[in-house]
């Protein structure tokens, strides 16, 4: 898988948890801030990145950066994904199901960010093991990235011109 340009993508990007860090030192506590933030163009392209600061503005915006650097590609199909799949990473499990037009965004919490500025609107997700949001951020990455385009494989399959004629005939009988 080739690497995303994210000049030419209109990208969105939302933050999916922020987190206050301390680092005791002899006078008392130094606190920073670091940042999980999800980005998308809405269309099938999403990517995950951690900044860390001394300020939360900067935090985001480091990861947006590293977000940024990081996208991957996933199939779209009318709104859903094509196959069911299992995302996993560390303690974290992702199962993502497609759903029929009209369900609408079924995820909890670091899976409906992803979701959501990846374009997705109807689907049925279900986080199970750690909730730590970085797990279960990497664990719907996996998840997405296993996700196979169902014309591509019906291609390797040699089973394209099956499903072509299908397809006419169904359009041919809903002509009668």
């Amino acid at each position: 898988m080739g690497k995303i340009d994210p000049e030419g993508l209109n990208l969105k990007d939302k933050v999916v948890y922020i987190n206050r860090v301390a680092k005791v030192v002899k006078g008392g506590r130094r606190f920073s801030f670091s940042a999980l933030v999800v980005v998308g163009d809405g269309q099938g392209i999403v990517g995950m990145g951690k900044g860390k600061a001394a300020e939360v503005p900067e935090a985001i915006r480091k990861a947006v950066e590293h977000a940024k650097k990081s996208l991957i590609k996933f199939p779209l199909k009318d709104g859903t994904i094509p196959h069911r799949i299992i995302g996993k990473f560390g303690s974290g499990t992702v199962i993502m199901n497609p759903a029929v037009k009209g369900t609408g965004l079924i995820a909890g919490g670091a899976v409906r960010s992803i979701l959501e500025v990846g374009g997705v609107q109807n689907i049925v997700a279900k986080s199970l093991g750690g909730h730590n949001p970085y797990n279960t951020v990497r664990a719907t990455l996996d998840g997405l990235m296993k996700l196979k385009d169902p014309d591509v494989v019906m291609r390797l399959r040699g089973r394209a011109e099956e499903s072509e004629r299908s397809q006419e005939e169904g359009n041919k009988e809903t002509v009668k």
